[in-house]
């Protein structure tokens, strides 16, 4: 049995999906252009704090939240016609989880080169 490696998961994501600077997310974010999603564990999030403006939705209810077919959909709670824009804490789950939101068929997807980690030491606020 061969058993792929969480980083080569992650490396054949990085090949398909979009990688975004935190400057890049800020113009969007300040266009009104995207959903800025934290993909972070709550409990990350209470001890690290968030960035302003962005929804939470745990990386383990991702593709339930945002499949319209689910019980557990959580329609109005993103513009689903604006750019799904992730972020983790370093970019390693936002990479594998903006995949996912491609391969359900979302077009318009990215995620933030270097996470959390990134985004505190840009223009984002933490709240």
């Amino acid at each position: 049995m061969s058993i792929k490696s969480s980083q080569t998961l992650v490396n054949e994501a990085l090949k398909e999906i979009k990688t975004i600077t935190t400057d890049e997310a800020h113009n969007l974010t300040s266009n009104n252009q995207c959903n800025l999603i934290d993909i972070r564990d709550i409990r990350e999030l209470e001890n690290q704090g968030r960035i302003e403006n962005s929804k939470h939705i745990p990386r383990g209810m991702l593709e339930f939240w945002l499949d319209p077919e689910s019980q557990y959909f959580k329609k109005g709670k993103l513009d689903l016609n604006k750019e799904m824009v992730l972020f983790c804490a370093g970019g390693l789950r936002s990479a594998l989880a903006a995949k996912t939101l491609k391969d359900m068929g979302y077009k318009n997807v990215s995620h933030i080169e270097g996470g959390f980690g990134s985004l505190k030491n840009s223009k984002f606020k933490v709240v």
